[in-house]
């Protein structure tokens, strides 16, 4: 086997170094959920697009507090149970039906979290909506994250099916 000498044997190396001193950042961990809802995509959408109106059908909401700062809109949501989550609205496209935001802070095993909802639809009364984020496992196993988001978003669609399926 040939030795490594001079740029090779450094070339060789920095990658194993920056592994080693933590300097190659974490692989983002993703989740994606779907579920269809037995309502038109503009019902939909109404109760998706205000940023604030989760507290209306998250069944872990307790209540929402919007935030506006110029075009800046961040929320604060209080939880069920104690607890508070700070979230703030990156995108909106209500062409597309799609809302993107990113979590400041709260008590969830993740960090460097960014979320996107997007709505289709099925037919003339029934739409798909995906929930999908990117993130980093923090204080918990990355099984764990995953878990723990995707039950908040199967939980979300539980509520938006309560609320619009039973014409609340």
């Amino acid at each position: 086997m040939k030795a490594l000498t001079g740029m090779s044997a450094l070339g060789a190396l920095l990658p194993a170094a920056a592994v080693l001193l933590g300097a190659v950042p974490a692989l983002a961990l993703e989740v994606r959920e779907q579920a269809t809802i037995k309502a038109p995509i503009e019902q939909v959408w109404k109760q998706i697009a205000p940023f604030c109106a989760i507290g209306d059908w998250h069944p872990a909401v307790e209540s929402c507090n919007l935030r506006k700062t110029g075009d800046r809109q961040d929320r604060d949501l209080a939880l069920k149970g104690g607890g508070a989550i700070q979230e703030r609205l990156t995108g909106l496209s209500t062409a597309r039906h799609r809302l993107r935001y990113t979590l400041l802070s709260g008590p969830l095993p993740v960090r460097n979290y960014t979320s996107t909802i997007r709505l289709s639809a099925v037919d003339a009364g029934t739409t798909r909506i995906t929930w999908s984020s990117r993130f980093e496992a923090k204080g918990a196993s990355d099984a764990e994250a995953r878990k723990a988001i995707a039950g908040i978003y199967t939980s979300g669609f539980d509520g938006l099916r309560k609320r619009l399926e039973s014409g609340q």
